[in-house]
């Protein structure tokens, strides 16, 4: 059933409390809808705003942040406006995930999310990571391209680490990581005006001398809204890393070994590989009949699967699983 015009801005921001994914994409990296636009006003037929990339929650770890969707405000009386509507979105929740990246121990923990847009300038956090869209949007535009810097605290392994052979391996210190995030999303595709597909990849460079690599996560996602108040989408990202980030996470020294009893390996810092890939759904419901304003109900699943080297790990093989399953529930509000 065709919705409303004023849907015009129909944009998922998701929060992944429990990845639908999904990478980030940064780290990230998967579903990513930029669900806080709906400008009534806007040229463009409804459209979800674009696919966010992935991540995270306060323990990063390769999530993708679309679990948690911000609902959009109500369109304002300014039709003269040349960019898109300011907003600011906040979502909260919790989330069952991994007690590290490739573990089969499990943790409760919160979720958060904020971002928003000013004179047509994106801004978003996504648990410890906080990124800026540089390229202005303009009211209406149907195709989005987006570019902009993102820095990232990885904080993998510092702690919350249940399995005793891993966490006699010693507790990693965070990762402060600078990157950039380039993306184009287009809206009307598949199942009516209001539907939209986006690309996205984001890199990401340790700058604190912890693993001295990068990660780089490429993420295809797609969203459409059902009703005025009901949104769903899906997507899929592969994480590819540098070898210092095999050898600082994944590799055991023989010290570590004979700390822990798992066996010496190398491999996974011996070249540059995908070492993961995720698959996520996400949902949104608004709870005042309209997903544009009030409070809306967010969750969301996120399979993940260790590849390669990655996966032949100890710390995955022996000690924990390559199957990674993440899940959430939250409540979101746009202002």
């Amino acid at each position: 059933m065709p919705m409303p015009a004023f849907l015009s801005r129909f944009a998922l921001s998701a929060l992944l409390l429990a990845a639908a994914a999904p990478a980030q994409a940064m780290d990230g990296p998967a579903l990513g809808y930029d669900l806080a636009g709906l400008d009534v006003a806007d040229a463009a037929p409804i459209r979800p705003a674009p696919l966010i990339a992935p991540a995270a929650y306060l323990q990063d770890r390769e999530i993708d942040e679309s679990i948690l969707l911000p609902t959009a405000s109500p369109e304002g009386d300014d039709d003269d406006r040349k960019w898109a509507r300011d907003y600011i979105s906040v979502a909260g929740g919790v989330i069952t995930a991994p007690s590290y990246n490739g573990s089969d121990d499990r943790v409760i923990l919160p979720g958060f999310y904020v971002r928003g847009r000013l004179s047509g300038f994106a801004f978003s956090t996504r648990g410890t990571n906080f990124q800026v869209d540089l390229i202005r949007q303009k009211r209406g535009q149907k195709t989005d391209l987006k570019f902009g810097p993102i820095i990232n605290l990885r904080s993998d392994r510092t702690g919350r680490i249940k399995d005793v052979q891993v966490e006699a391996l010693g507790e990693k210190k965070m990762a402060v990581e600078l990157g950039v995030s380039a993306g184009i999303t287009h809206t009307g595709i598949v199942t009516s005006g209001y539907d939209q597909v986006g690309l996205r990849v984001v890199g990401l460079k340790d700058i604190s001398g912890k693993h001295g690599s990068w990660v780089v996560s490429p993420t295809i996602d797609y969203g459409t809204p059902l009703s005025k108040r009901a949104f769903i989408g899906v997507s899929a990202s592969t994480n590819i890393y540098g070898k210092g980030f095999g050898r600082y996470y994944f590799d055991v020294d023989p010290l570590g070994s004979a700390a822990s009893g798992l066996p010496v390996y190398n491999r996974a810092g011996a070249k540059a590989t995908a070492g993961k890939y995720t698959l996520g759904i996400a949902g949104a419901y608004g709870l005042s009949g309209d997903l544009r304003k009030g409070f809306v109900l967010i969750g969301g699943a996120q399979y993940g699967r260790m590849l390669g080297r990655y996966a032949d790990s100890p710390i995955v093989a022996d000690a924990g699983s390559v199957d990674q399953w993440l899940g959430g529930i939250g409540l979101a509000y746009q202002f």
